[in-house]
């Protein structure tokens, strides 16, 4: 089986399963030999922040020479992103391998009425490849939920984390955030440990409470005021951390955003709880790892000349990041914006807090069955009183946003361009960006 041949064998088939549980994966992964019991994990569900959390985690746990695999969802660059191990994507060879030899028993459980999902295969993979390269800790992301989402087939994790929730899937999840709060706690094992982002909508603490006195856990939260910002801007920002304890330590992180500060302190916290279960991670492994975490399309930087963000903001949580960056960074400049978004997001909220801030708005398709119209986006945009176009084209859309950048600027302040909306968006605009601006920041 070839690389191409695995990742069509995957795509084929459902993308969600034809009834909520877990008793299939389970079975899957038991099938194949059960990796998941022979490795450890930090588990981390949450609405917004968890990707970015996970390759932090990951990437200072490599730089403490722990061999680190990390399972992300959804993937920006290309398919092979979601399984890493040490910052490197797996092999396509290997993939192609655990494909075939794993398939057969998909095949076998759908003879038998036991339907797998993309997600589970994708899973069950990536669990078969950490086994075989004896990861030391795998860092694991959820991808839909918590509760019933097929990552939550492990034991108790070595520390399960709960980041930031907001309104998103609501239809899955509940339409309150304290409902999408206790589906993201069923990550929480007997047993365990919790570390809680630090600042949440009324109602999701004591939901995670409940959820962790109830199942034995010790609950840290990871409080904002540990954070001091001591300098910001495109390239990421400089802050310092206080635990309380050991005093403040000076670090850096390249992720744009004061609520990647916030973030890095639910970072800390996992660390910390590592530490004390015997992972040897000095300040050094730290500084280094939050320095050099990479995570694209989450406030990412494509170029300085001009500025192009690219952020795969998609609900409200994410729209707020995003808009209090661009105020933060982008209020002295012009600015143009390419949008694209999925109908069944709150496209609405997500807009107020995003359309007022921009001169131009470019609206685009993404190339999803769920995409909103260019078209029905562009007239949502233009009930704000901000001039905007449909392109259909995404390249035409770069190209364009690019040359009135240029016509927008002046002596004193290049205009900039802001990329937001789907990360199945963000995958296209990304590659076509950085081709226009001859740059390579593809994951090696």
């Amino acid at each position: 089986m070839t690389y191409d041949d695995a990742v069509k064998k995957i795509n084929s088939l459902l993308v969600f399963g034809s009834k909520p549980g877990l008793e299939r994966v389970s079975e899957l992964v038991e099938r194949i030999g059960s990796p998941d019991k022979k490795l450890k994990f930090v588990h981390v569900a949450g609405t917004n922040g968890k990707g970015s959390v996970c390759a932090s985690v990951a990437s200072v746990l490599t730089k403490a020479g722990y061999k680190t695999g990390l399972f992300i969802s959804p993937f920006v660059i290309e398919f092979r992103e979601r399984f890493q191990i040490n910052g490197r994507m797996i092999p396509k060879e290997t993939l192609a391998g655990i494909v075939e030899d794993i398939f057969p028993v998909v095949e076998q459980m759908k003879s038998e009425g036991k339907i797998i999902t993309e997600f589970e295969l994708v899973l069950a993979a990536a669990l078969r490849w950490y086994e075989m390269e004896n990861c030391d800790v795998v860092v694991l992301e959820t991808g839909l939920g918590g509760r019933f989402d097929a990552t939550n087939i492990i034991d108790t994790p070595l520390v399960s984390v709960i980041m930031s929730i907001s309104l998103d899937h609501t239809a899955i999840l509940g339409d309150t955030c304290e409902k999408i709060a206790f589906e993201k706690c069923g990550i929480i094992k007997p047993d365990g440990v919790t570390v809680l982002y630090g600042e949440q909508p009324e109602g999701v603490y004591d939901v995670v409470k409940s959820a962790a006195d109830e199942r034995r856990n010790k609950l840290i939260t990871a409080k904002p005021d540990s954070v001091t910002k001591l300098g910001s801007g495109l390239r990421g920002s400089r802050f310092a951390y206080n635990d309380g304890v050991n005093g403040p330590i000076e670090l850096t992180t390249p992720l744009i955003g004061d609520h990647q500060l916030k973030n890095a302190a639910a970072v800390l916290c996992v660390i910390q709880v590592l530490r004390e279960k015997g992972f040897d991670i000095t300040d050094d492994a730290v500084r280094e790892g939050l320095a050099e975490v990479k995570f694209p399309a989450r406030l990412e930087l494509l170029s300085e000349d001009p500025v192009v963000l690219l952020d795969g903001a998609h609900n409200p949580g994410g729209a707020a990041a995003l808009s209090s960056a661009v105020k933060e960074h982008l209020s002295d400049r012009k600015k143009v914006a390419v949008a694209g978004m999925l109908a069944d997001k709150d496209v609405r909220n997500a807009l107020s807090m995003l359309v007022p801030l921009f001169d131009y708005v470019i609206a685009v398709q993404p190339d999803n069955p769920r995409a909103m119209s260019a078209e029905e986006l562009c007239g949502i945009v233009m009930e704000y009183g901000v001039p905007a176009e449909v392109c259909r084209d995404h390249a035409q859309a770069c190209k364009k946003a690019l040359r009135l950048a240029g016509e927008f600027s002046d002596a004193d302040r290049k205009a900039a361009v802001v990329v937001f909306g789907s990360l199945y968006l963000a995958s296209d605009i990304r590659r076509i960006m950085l081709g226009l601006k001859g740059n390579d920041k593809n994951v090696q």
